[in-house]
């Protein structure tokens, strides 16, 4: 798996997985719970990831969506 975002945003998150989805590239939320074992704090962003095959071409969608900038994922 790869990372292409980390939020703490989880409707973006789910705009952006909605985006995948369309396109039939499955993603991870990585970090899911981790806010929950920190006393649910917002430092601890979550992480979308995709499949290595599949991460340019995610990259590229998101980037024709407006979602992320040209010169690559947001970390």
């Amino acid at each position: 798996m790869r990372e292409l975002i980390r939020s703490n945003d989880m409707v973006r998150i789910s705009f952006l997985r909605a985006l995948l989805a369309e396109a039939s590239i499955e993603t991870r939320i990585l970090d899911e719970h981790m806010s929950i074992l920190e006393g649910s704090i917002i430092a601890l962003p979550k992480r979308l990831a995709v499949a290595e095959d599949q991460f340019q071409r995610a990259v590229r969608i998101l980037i024709d969506a407006g979602e992320l900038r040209a010169s690559g994922p947001t970390i």
